[in-house]
């Protein structure tokens, strides 16, 4: 699970700045949306399964990971122009889409580790004071917690002076419902990926008495 988390976390940053209509409605989404949903379902199955403190690890490690996918592509584009001139209009292209990656990344880390710190949060103690029930309403509530700290973290930073503010928010907006009316749509196949994992493992972590610190990284037991 954490792998794939990653995965979501870094690829979804090469998909931010392709915007499309949603439905012939006056309302835009990122292509992120289509994938960076699931790094907050996987945040939810670790945190229930394992517990917050494993989904903190987590977090902090999806962080270092994606810092270093943004800093190498930096690098590349930095790298002097090709010889030939058919590779100028390749590197150019690449360049461009990825000149952006540092600033998204940048955007996507804080707004990532903020928004996945408070959807890892609720959910733990949501658990620990229904004593381990309700999980849909607990995955649905922690989503719509961390999805909207992420977006309002996100997108104002990105699009700050490339849009107006108005379309910022809406975007934002928009990106909240969206994501969080996937979540509700996939919730079925999450809870039963929760449970056969449960199963699996022999796990089933309910957190008491634990620091929420979310700096508190080495705390991992």
């Amino acid at each position: 699970m954490a792998v794939t988390l990653i995965v979501c976390l870094i690829t979804s940053n090469f998909f931010v700045p392709r915007l499309w209509q949603v439905a012939g409605l006056p309302l835009q989404l990122s292509g992120a949306v289509l994938l960076f949903p699931v790094s907050y379902i996987l945040n939810d199955c670790i945190t229930e399964v394992y517990g917050y403190r494993k989904a903190r690890f987590v977090i902090w490690l999806a962080f270092a990971l994606s810092a270093f996918v943004a800093l190498m592509a930096q690098f590349v584009c930095w790298l002097p122009e090709p010889l030939q001139d058919g590779s100028k209009p390749v590197a150019e292209s690449f360049n461009g889409l990825f000149a952006m990656v540092p600033k998204t990344t940048a955007a996507s880390l804080v707004a990532f580790l903020v928004g996945s710190t408070v959807n890892a949060w609720i959910m733990s103690r949501m658990k620990a004071r229904s004593g381990g029930k309700l999980f849909g309403v607990r995955a649905i509530l922690s989503s719509v917690g961390g999805e909207l700290a992420d977006s309002l973290i996100f997108f104002p930073v990105v699009f700050w002076g490339v849009m107006p503010l108005g379309a910022v928010v809406s975007l934002a907006l928009t990106q909240v419902c969206a994501k969080v009316l996937y979540e509700i749509v996939i919730l079925p196949v999450t809870a039963w990926f929760v449970r056969r994992t449960k199963r699996a493992e022999g796990v089933d972590v309910i957190d008491r008495g634990i620091s929420y610190n979310p700096f508190k990284i080495s705390d991992i037991q």
